[in-house]
């Protein structure tokens, strides 16, 4: 369901639309995944790469798992790891690795050439070894499923969306409620919102609403009082309790109570 959306997206930035495959070994197209080493979302940033490129990371959203905008972010930081190599094979290696790795074997064995250095078992670790392999075996079996064995496979119907800005501090189910959809079809598109309310700190939020809602959104939606747009829930403090256990008691962050 996303893939036409990343190839899209790297064919935009002048890049080769098949790099849209990385996402498939890193994740499998997941934009909830998440790693043992914290990586996280469909594109698996580490949270200073992410916040590298541009991805908003704190208590309200987490723009790793926004499948377009870590696309748009893998796009750039791809860009810039090629420019540094002039290689998509050890661009890709440097996407799993770092930079930092790569370059240091190059440099260790006089190659730009990926094959050559992965030669080298103590050079690499064997899941950076493997990764290039990884990548084209995936890349020829998405392509040509069939001739690979898979012959019963169902694609999802490519998602389709369109952006509105709301204000800040808007609950997610008055947004379902305007669009007359269910609330898990808002959560789906906007896999990045952490919280049931867009974020308080921005006097207005881009959300994502099914397309063929959006207008049914804005007239169900320019009706509603601003008072209405969002509801707190109300915990009276009793004796003893400090705002770390009402927050873990909601299974919320510290930094959310501390704010409203």
């Amino acid at each position: 369901r996303y893939l036409p959306m990343l190839k899209d997206i790297f064919r935009q930035s002048g890049l080769p639309e098949d790099l849209a495959y990385i996402a498939l070994i890193e994740s499998g197209f997941n934009p909830n995944a998440k790693s043992r080493a914290r990586a996280v979302g469909m594109w698996q940033f580490m949270k200073w790469t992410g916040k590298r490129y541009g991805l908003k990371v704190d208590s309200w959203v987490e723009e790793r798992r926004d499948p377009e905008k870590a696309t748009r972010a893998a796009a750039k930081y791809l860009k810039d790891l090629y420019g540094l190599f002039n290689s998509w094979h050890l661009a890709a290696a440097s996407y799993n690795a770092g930079e930092g790795r790569i370059m240091r074997a190059v440099k260790k064995h006089k190659t730009d050439d990926f094959w050559v250095v992965a030669k080298y078992k103590k050079t690499l670790k064997r899941e950076t070894r493997d990764y290039i392999p990884k990548y084209i075996a995936a890349l020829l079996i998405a392509k040509e499923p069939a001739k690979y064995g898979f012959t019963d496979i169902e694609y999802q119907p490519q998602i389709s969306y369109e952006k509105v800005n709301i204000p800040g501090a808007t609950d997610l189910r008055v947004i379902a409620k305007a669009c007359e959809c269910p609330i898990d079809e808002i959560k789906e598109l906007n896999p990045q919102l952490l919280r049931w309310f867009t974020p308080p700190t921005d006097l207005e939020y881009e959300i994502k609403l099914p397309k063929e809602k959006a207008a049914l959104f804005q007239a169900n939606f320019a009706v509603i009082p601003p008072q209405e747009r969002l509801n707190f829930l109300l915990h009276k403090v009793k004796r003893g309790e400090t705002l770390l256990l009402i927050a873990k008691k909601y299974g919320a962050p510290l930094d959310s109570v501390l704010y409203l």
